[in-house]
């Protein structure tokens, strides 16, 4: 079923790139005035609050991830860019999510992760070594963009002719939904998945008769209650994989350098002496610069769990990188502090059985990336004639980084 797309520019249309960049004034007066608000255009409920948000993700007795609305567009409308029904994550509620869940569950494990930490090494040490010192560069081409890029078709374990091959992708198939050109983009989408389906499905194949140790191959061999993935269904839940895998983690990696340059410039210094750091500033990073992640439920039964009396059919929009900025559950939560003893409570990755599964993947991938650099540079600086409003373009994550140039010591 094609679901309506709520357009969430409706709900707020920022004046500038990067006024939605970086939203949290308006983040403040939400939590503060109006944490649950109905949007009468949109026919939508909107949540801000720490709580209220856990609620939504997590209480899905009255809050239903299946639904004829949805906030989230990616993927295309043609076969080659849809998820298969067996693999349905985002739009079912458990107990029929536990068995999707755990059919992709099979690529994430924990002694994947422990056998891919090597191997994402070696792609950042590559990646950085080839940064010169002393001079500009641009970090979002030098790191962010390629590293999560490389890194997927490593565990996919698929040849990569181009670093930005499977970024260029992303890119088209995660575009934000726009309905003043959504034919324009629709079609780009369409193109763009039929191009990844025939690049992947001859890998796919050639793996199930060579199975080895990548992603591709945990997924041909996997089977939960007598059921298996088909060869389509393997590209196709692949493309599920790309998207989450790349977009996401390029877009927190670019944002993590430039909060070091424009928010804390003193932050890199102190990592630098201190790199044991770096794990609890990847999550502080997660709770104050990642935007916007929300997430969209059905209201299964009428309720006042939010305060306010929500009917039976209505949809809630739960704002989790709202709810990183509540002060109820974060102190002085405004300010960006890397010693933030519960920033790993963050909801980025939201809550609940639909708990994003390749968090641990994105956490390691920014811990090494920043560690690997750190541990080569002693220092960072801005240029001083980058202006922000010039390099930033529509995603699915809101507003990401295009350039961003830095001096580097």
């Amino acid at each position: 079923m094609n679901k309506e797309i709520i357009s969430l520019k409706e709900v707020k249309s920022f004046k500038t790139r990067s006024e939605e960049f970086f939203p949290v004034e308006w983040f403040k007066e939400m939590l503060n005035h109006s944490p649950v608000f109905y949007h009468e255009e949109t026919e939508t409920w909107h949540v801000f609050k720490y709580e209220h948000v856990k609620q939504v993700l997590s209480n899905y007795d009255f809050f239903s991830s299946e639904g004829p609305k949805t906030t989230i567009s990616v993927g295309a409308n043609n076969k080659e860019g849809t998820s298969p029904d067996k693999i349905n994550l985002v739009n079912v509620d458990p107990p029929r999510h536990r068995k999707s869940r755990s059919l992709l569950a099979a690529a994430f494990t924990p002694r994947s992760l422990k056998n891919w930490e090597p191997r994402i090494q070696r792609i950042a040490d590559e990646l950085v070594e080839a940064m010169p010192r002393n001079t500009v560069v641009d970090i979002v081409e030098g790191l962010a963009a390629p590293l999560p890029s490389l890194v997927i078709a490593e565990l996919f374990g698929v040849p990569i002719k181009d670093r930005f091959q499977f970024k260029h992708w992303v890119d088209i198939l995660f575009q934000p939904y726009d309905k003043h050109h959504h034919e324009e983009i629709d079609r780009k989408k369409q193109e763009a998945a039929l191009e990844y389906y025939q690049y992947l499905y001859p890998i796919v194949l050639e793996k199930r008769e060579n199975l080895a140790d990548d992603i591709i191959s945990d997924l041909i061999t996997v089977e939960v209650d007598g059921e298996k993935f088909t060869d389509d269904e393997i590209v196709r839940t692949s493309m599920l994989i790309l998207g989450a895998g790349v977009e996401t983690t390029s877009h927190m990696l670019a944002n993590t350098f430039y909060s070091m340059l424009y928010d804390v410039p003193q932050l890199y210094e102190e990592l630098h002496s201190n790199p044991e750091l770096i794990p609890n500033t990847v999550e502080e990073m997660l709770r104050y610069r990642f935007h916007t992640s929300k997430r969209d439920r059905t209201v299964k039964q009428d309720n006042d769990l939010l305060g306010t009396p929500v009917k039976k059919g209505d949809v809630v929009v739960a704002w989790m990188s709202a709810a990183n900025f509540d002060e109820e559950m974060f102190e002085d939560a405004f300010s960006l502090n890397i010693h933030r003893p519960n920033n790993k409570k963050n909801l980025t990755f939201g809550s609940g059985p639909h708990f994003c599964l390749g968090a641990p993947l994105a956490r390691l991938e920014l811990n090494i990336a920043l560690k690997t650099f750190v541990q080569k540079f002693p220092g960072i600086q801005s240029v001083e004639s980058f202006e922000l409003e010039k390099n930033l373009t529509d995603s699915a994550t809101g507003q990401s980084l295009t350039q961003l140039p830095m001096h580097v010591y």
